[in-house]
This record gives C-alpha cells, structure tokens and sequence, in this order.
C-alpha cells in the first residue's frame, strides 16, 4: 500500500473513519430487537440466542488491545482497511447463517473486525486535524457512535418487521466494499513508536481478557459463586498480572504501563468504565421494560429510547470543543452527576403502567450526560499522551470501557434476578428498581472520580513528562493552540 501523494484532508478522513464507526457501533445493539424472529427462524436455544449478543461483545473486548497494537506497528490505515472488511465478510456470513450456531460464530468475527475498526478510526482521525480542533473534531466522532448505539434497536426492529432479520447484516456489506477500498487510497498511513510485534504481550493480552469477560459475561446466568464463573476470573486475573509483568519489561510494549502515571490518564479511564458500568447496565433493562412490561413492539421500544441514546449526536460535537477550551474535567463530573441522577429518578418512578411522558426528562439528562463525557474524556486520554503513542492509549481506552459495560449488564443483572425476574410485569419492575440504584451509585462514583482528573493537558504532553514533572496542571493551565 503506497503512501497518498497528498495528506488526506481532514473532512476526508472524518468521513471515511465516522463510516466505519457508525457500522460497527450500529452492529453493538442493532441484533437486540431481532431476537424474538431469529429465535423462531433458526429455531435457536434461550443460550444459543444470548451468544448472538455476547459473542460480539466477547470478542470485541477481548481484541481491542490487539487490534490497536496491530496499527501501531503494521500500519494504522492498513490495519483499519482490514478491520473493515472482516467485518463486512462477517456481516455477509451473518446473513447467510443457515443455524444459530453458525450466526454466534460470524458475530464472534464481526467483533474481531470491531476491535481493529474502533480504536484506530480515533487514531486516524486525532492525527489527522490540528491540536485546537481535536476537540470539534472528537466531539463529531463521538456523535456518529452516539448515533450508531442509538440507530441500533431502532434500525434492528425496523429491518426486521419491514424486511427480514437476515437484512440487519446485509446493510453493512455495501458500506464495508466502499470505506475499505477508499481507506486504503485517501487516508494517510501512519505507525507508532514501536516496531517489534511485543506477541508475549499479545498473546498474554488475548489469553487474559478472555477469561475475564467469558467469566464476567456467564455470572449473570449462572451467578457470581459458580465454579465457572470464579475459575474464569482467577485465571484471566492471573494471566493479567503476567500480562503486566511483562509490559514493565518489554523493549517496545504494547501498553506502556507509565500511561497510568499520568493523573489525566488513569483518571479519564476509571470514570468512563464508571460511566460504561452505570448506564449500558441501565440501558439493558430499559430497552426491555417497553417490551417486557408494556407490551410494545421492538421499534416502539427502539424509539422510546431514543432521547437518551441519541443526545450525544446533538450534544457532543458541543461538549468536545468546549473540552480544548475549559478541559475535560467540569464536563465529565457533570455528565457523570446527571447520568446518576437520571438513574436515581428513574429507579424512582418505575411502576407497570408509567407514562412515557414522565421517563422523558429522566432520558434527555442521561442522553445530555453520556454527550459530556463521550468527547472530553477521548480528547483527555489523547492528551495525556504522545501523539505518536495515540494507538496505544486509544486501544486501553477502548478496552477499559468495553470492559465497563460488560461488568455492569452482569452486574445488574445479577441484582435483577435477586429482587425480580421476567415472571410477570411487576416482578420485571421489582427487579429493574433494585438494579438501577446500583447503576446510579457506580456512576456517582464516576463523578467524583472525574474530580481528580486535571483542568488542563498540554496537547501531545507525555504520560512520562507528565509523571516526572509531578507539575499540577491546575496551577498553570496550558491553553490549546488556536
């Protein structure tokens, strides 16, 4: 792949990397309200029909690290370009399955394909604009996969009441055979610091997360005291204390460990897996109550979820270019604090026949919540480290969240099915009203964590600079070139 005679314009690569993002973010919920139709087409188990979900997922977290790794040192555009075709074969596969096991498997791929896409569309993108706009431009990012999350069970129940299941999958082929070619001849390549495969890192990365989310995923079924679940994490623990042992002696790691010495770094990263935990837990038993409770069908759930899920397309392009002028840190303890009071409000007022009215405002805080977080806490990570080290810190990121929201739906399902369970419509509410206090303390949690985060960061400052300085950003802020 050669290099592109010109560097590639900005909006160009906005574009074709928001492309790929809005497919793979669209896939995340979009088989959500499907479900009940694949279950009768394929004739698939309740277990069966829960590893159509889980797979993606599984596989997403768990290459995440991976993929971003693979860019920094094969190619950041190469890597991307291939991130989306896997994903488009996938997605082909998908449609094509012919039984439920074969669907599990072709999602388990789509995440693969997901894990390179994600964290590199950042990379290319922050790369691609200057300093004093990484925060419009984040900001805009944050909105196409605000928008992708939002679109899914909307698009997911529209596809399938209107076409056919199988139609969920085939839209993404066409958008895969033209970002993936176009990818490989706009955008720039670009690498990072490192050149060597680090593949003891990778393969402790793989070897870890694996167990961790396989255990973390089954608690919610077969509940946190099962031999399987408890022996699934104390090995992926065991094998992450390897994992980073061996980062703290490698020549070129894939996750240099003195990112966490940076106070914006390790700061960013614990309230948004704060923010991940409390409110994709919450989102889970939402979606479901307009179903399960009210009896409405998948696209009337889908569109009553919407003021929540589809603030951040309206909000965050804000609340990113006030991050490069007021920083990070009042946006995200005040997207954190308003999400968390929506939850509070909600648990509040839950009962079998609510209005829809009464939910609205409660999901137009939480939406405007997620919005303030989304771009501010991408463009503090990305300036809590060395532009070239973009990769790395956006593949953690990545990875922390991913692992944020898997621990809350377990999480909170396992309070759920403590306090109620799907018997009837008020044993769901019992169980929704028991599990969406916790999501709401978590995210509380996330607000004052949020705190800790600096006022300011020095575009492209290092996480090493930034420890062996031992400088309070406070104290002297650095404004954002214009």
């Amino acid at each position: 792949m050669t290099r592109p005679r010109n560097p590639a314009h900005p909006v160009t690569t906005f574009v074709l990397v928001s492309l790929g993002l809005f497919m793979v973010t669209l896939d995340n919920l979009v088989v959500s309200t499907a479900l009940p139709v694949i279950r009768v087409d394929l004739g698939a188990t309740l277990q069966e029909l829960e590893w159509t979900v889980n797979a993606y997922t599984l596989s997403f977290a768990v290459f995440l690290l991976t993929g971003a790794a693979l860019g920094d040192r094969l190619g950041r555009r190469r890597m991307f370009s291939i991130g989306v075709l896997i994903f488009t074969l996938a997605s082909a596969g998908a449609a094509l399955a012919p039984d439920a096991t074969m669907l599990v498997a072709a999602r388990a791929v789509q995440g693969l394909g997901a894990a390179l896409v994600t964290p590199l569309s950042l990379t290319l993108l922050s790369e691609a604009v200057p300093d004093g706009k990484r925060g419009l431009a984040i900001g805009a990012w944050s909105g196409v996969s605000g928008l992708g999350v939002a679109m899914g069970p909307v698009v997911g129940g529209a596809i399938t009441e209107g076409i056919s299941w199988q139609w969920i999958f085939w839209v993404n082929v066409p958008i895969g055979l033209i970002v993936a070619p176009l990818a490989v001849r706009l955008l720039n390549e670009s690498f990072g610091p490192d050149r060597g495969l680090d593949p003891r890192g990778l393969g402790l990365a793989i070897a870890s997360l694996l167990p961790i989310t396989f255990g973390v995923i089954r608690a919610s079924e077969l509940g946190w005291g099962s031999t399987t679940v408890i022996a699934s994490l104390a090995v992926g623990l065991v094998l992450l204390l390897a994992f980073f042992v061996a980062e703290s002696r490698a020549r070129e790691p894939m996750l240099p460990l003195r990112f966490f010495r940076s106070r914006a770094f390790s700061a960013t990263n614990a309230a948004s897996f704060a923010m991940f935990f409390g409110i994709f837990g919450s989102i889970f038993f939402l979606s479901q109550y307009f179903i399960t409770v009210q009896g409405l069908s998948p696209l009337q759930a889908g569109v009553r979820i919407l003021p929540w899920t589809a603030m951040p397309i309206l909000v965050a392009p804000i609340a990113g270019v006030l991050s490069d002028r007021i920083g990070a840190r009042p946006l995200m303890a005040t997207g954190l604090a308003l999400q968390a009071f929506a939850m509070f409000w909600v648990s509040r007022i839950a009962e079998v026949d609510t209005p829809y009215i009464e939910w609205f405002p409660a999901f137009i805080a939480a939406g405007v919540g997620m919005s303030l977080v989304f771009a501010p806490s991408a463009n503090a990570v990305l300036s809590s480290v060395k532009p070239k080290e973009a990769g790395k810190a956006s593949g953690a990121t990545n990875t922390i969240r991913e692992l944020g929201g898997v621990f809350g739906v377990s999480v909170l399902a396992t309070v759920f099915a403590t306090a109620g369970g799907y018997a009837s419509p008020q044993d769901f509410v019992d169980g929704l009203t028991a599990a969406l206090p916790v999501g709401a303390a978590v995210l509380a949690v996330g607000a004052i964590v949020a705190l800790f985060i600096p006022r300011h960061t020095s575009p492209g400052q290092g996480a090493e600079d930034d420890a062996r300085s031992g400088a309070d950003e406070e104290a002297a802020p650095v404004p954002s070139p214009a």
